[in-house]
């Protein structure tokens, strides 16, 4: 199983683009495949492998214009092979027998002109798991609205956006009016791993006349093999702020009232919970086996010393 991310992103120079997907997911074992397109013909591409605190390396280079293939020596022969379209402007890069080695990001250049600029793609992160999950993965969102208090006496208000129960943790949150192009300014907390998923949270505060506007939340996440970001809207908190959502498939706590602020207190409340139930466990598992070797000691002492009662007569 091998999950594609972020479908394209793409580094230009001059006439010509490099489109790769930020990331890929595989299964250790198995096979993943990073594809490339150049927006016009190219004659050769060069695949870089960068792993995390280390220089990038060469790792093939590709004929686009013939069919060869020349590999590096930094890799195995077998752990690397590419393919090209007839078009002369794709090409796919295959990782083969995935180890967590293999993890990285996957850059791939050509050079461009008669000056030789080198041009880069935008890089594909391959990440490599032992554990994929076969359900649903999408995040599953959760939002809240400003409580009365809040916009009465700050005349400010907060959303909040709860996702849960999403693999992998790769996720990015934007915020903008319901209408609007720019990206607004917001907050995040950590992605938190939460058994064999992940959760995060994203809030926006606005102010002024941005009260009387609705917003969304935009999530990019694996979800979109439709290739369409998931849109979560939130409704104009001067209109609507006691009005109650139209059914949906994301939970709503609009009529709940309740702050950003008490919000964060019980996710933090929870996820503490979770570390005192963890550290009690452990603590518990401890002291069980101090007492076991205690225990040991005392009975080698009590049955293992010569009998100290006799007076040395037989």
């Amino acid at each position: 199983m091998v999950l594609s991310l972020f479908p394209t992103s793409h580094c230009s120079s001059g006439a010509i683009s490099l489109e790769q997907p930020a990331v890929v997911v595989a299964r250790t074992g198995n096979s993943a495949t990073l594809p490339c397109k150049a927006s016009t013909k190219v004659n050769y591409i060069h695949w870089y492998h960068h792993k995390e605190g280390m220089a990038p390396e060469r790792i093939l280079r590709l004929d686009m214009s013939g069919s060869s293939v020349h590999k590096d020596s930094v890799l195995k022969a077998d752990k690397v092979m590419a393919t090209k379209d007839k078009d002369g402007t794709s090409c796919n890069l295959f990782v083969l027998k995935l180890e967590k080695s293999d993890e990285g990001v996957y850059y791939l250049d050509r050079w461009s002109g008669w000056y030789y600029i080198k041009v880069f793609g935008p890089g594909t992160w391959l990440r490599v798991t032992d554990n994929i999950p076969d359900k649903d993965i999408s995040p599953k969102p959760t939002i809240f609205l400003p409580s009365i208090t809040e916009v009465k006496v700050h005349k400010a208000g907060t959303y909040l956006c709860l996702l849960e129960d999403f693999f992998p943790d790769i996720i990015k949150i934007d915020w903008k009016e319901k209408d609007g192009k720019r990206i607004l300014t917001s907050q995040q907390g950590d992605t938190m791993k939460t058994k064999d998923t992940y959760m995060k949270f994203s809030w926006l505060t606005v102010t002024g006349a941005s009260l009387d506007k609705d917003h969304k939340c935009i999530v990019n996440h694996e979800s979109d093999r439709r290739r369409v970001d998931q849109e979560i809207l939130f409704p104009s908190i001067n209109k609507g702020m006691c009005e109650c959502f139209p059914r949906s498939s994301h939970s709503n706590k609009a009529n709940e009232g309740t702050s950003v602020n008490t919000i964060l207190r019980q996710i933090s409340n929870t996820l503490q919970l979770q570390l005192t139930n963890t550290s009690a466990y452990y603590t518990y598992a401890l002291l069980l086996l101090k007492s076991l070797v205690y225990s040991a000691i005392i009975a080698i002492c009590l049955f293992g010393r010569p009998a100290l009662c006799g007076n040395g007569k037989s």
